[in-house]
């Protein structure tokens, strides 16, 4: 009787804040997340993960499980800080589409309107095509990548991009869709030639500080490092091995000499990363402040791949920078169809589902889930959270 209690009183709270324009805090967690989550641990898929739940008014829930070092034995906690990967690729697509609703540039735009060295980009048999970016951020461009040790040298993104050139594409853009990352660190590029600022003072200045977002950076502070989450990677034998960030390429999280990958290279909290999903769920708005056109906002949540095949589980499209779901299956059973979101490579996942008006987002930290994307520890998450839901 005193959880219905506690969850009307939440209920009550939650409703004051809309109205004056504030978010709340989720103070019950949700039981079931709470159950799998601590299972999932005990088993060995994970040495701690932070759960988030929330819709456009509230949010819901909010959990720390586990640890955050092993070795130390330091409790997981809802601020601690997780490498996010791909969930970074969400980010890139909406910074060219605040440009795009500004008038300063096209998605239908050649890449070499901006980078003149990408101007004449060729398949292997001689013939040049036109790369957009449409096919940057719909993973259909066929660009090729740096090898890692271009990338590693790279400490800019402007010192990156010439790698791409001395490549041939693929396949013909716009005939195939292939996970690609130089085609969103392009986009990222093209960001910083428009705005004529680097990518992380645009984003900084346009949608991290207006959305709250004080722990999201390609670049941690030395506070922020000391609640960055450790990686592991699962055995054989089924024990937890502590294993570095792949991408820093052993270089420190608080590095600067690397260029702000665009494709993958942000550091972020549950409650920051939550904050840019709502602002999404919500149509592109947070807090009275537009972000996103509505025409922007529907293309970076619908599938602009037509029928090609796509993505890490199926089912799926792909939209600008987004999976998007079209059937509803197996991991995203439980999600609507037209749900959107990213995965990042170890593990991380946040998913809007803008038929339930809910967002789910994980944070985790390990490195050898055979396909992240379709992991039980994100199936069980979101499964029980929308059990959960049901029942509030």
């Amino acid at each position: 009787m005193m959880i219905w209690r506690g969850v009307t009183l939440l209920l009550v709270l939650a409703s004051t804040a809309a109205a004056v324009g504030e978010p709340v805090n989720g103070d019950f967690p949700l039981p079931t997340v709470k159950e799998k989550m601590r299972a999932r641990i005990e088993a060995g898929d994970a040495a701690g993960v932070v759960t988030y739940v929330a819709n456009t008014s509230r949010v819901i829930h909010v959990d720390a499980a586990g640890k955050s070092d092993l070795a130390s034995g330091a409790p997981m906690q809802t601020d601690s800080i997780f490498w996010i990967a791909s969930m970074s690729k969400p980010v890139t697509a909406v910074a060219v589409l605040m440009l795009q609703d500004e008038g300063k540039l096209s998605i239908e735009d050649p890449v070499g309107k901006y980078l003149p060295e990408l101007a004449h980009l060729k398949t292997a048999d001689g013939e040049e095509h036109p790369v957009t970016l449409r096919h940057l951020l719909t993973h259909t461009s066929g660009m090729p990548e740096a090898s890692a040790d271009e990338a590693r040298a790279s400490a800019t993104l402007t010192a990156l991009i010439p790698h791409f050139a001395t490549r041939p594409l693929r396949f013909k853009p716009g005939s195939q869709w292939s996970y690609c990352q130089s085609g969103i660190n392009t986009a990222a590029r093209i960001v910083e030639v428009v705005a004529g600022e680097s990518f992380p003072d645009f984003l900084e200045r346009r949608l991290f500080k207006p959305l709250g977002m004080k722990d999201t950076t390609f670049y941690l502070s030395e506070e922020q490092a000391q609640r960055l989450a450790k990686s592991y990677a699962r055995s054989e034998v089924g024990e937890l091995k502590e294993t570095p960030i792949a991408f820093l390429m052993g270089r420190k999280a608080t590095d600067r000499q690397r260029y702000p990958a665009g494709n993958g290279g942000l550091f972020s909290t549950a409650r920051d990363y939550g904050q840019f999903a709502r602002m999404l769920l919500n149509g592109g708005s947070y807090l009275g402040t537009r972000f996103l056109s509505a025409e922007s906002t529907k293309l970076l949540t619908t599938v602009q791949t037509g029928d090609l095949k796509t993505g890490f589980t199926p089912g799926n499209g792909w939209s600008l920078g987004c999976c998007v779901v079209r059937e509803p299956q197996g991991v995203t059973a439980m999600l609507s169809a037209g749900a959107y979101g990213h995965g990042g490579a170890y593990g991380t996942q946040a998913w809007i589902d803008p038929g339930r008006r809910v967002v789910y987002i994980l944070m985790v930290q390990r490195a050898n889930f055979p396909n992240s994307d379709a992991s039980d520890l994100r199936l069980d998450f979101q499964q029980a959270a929308s059990d959960d839901l049901k029942k509030l």
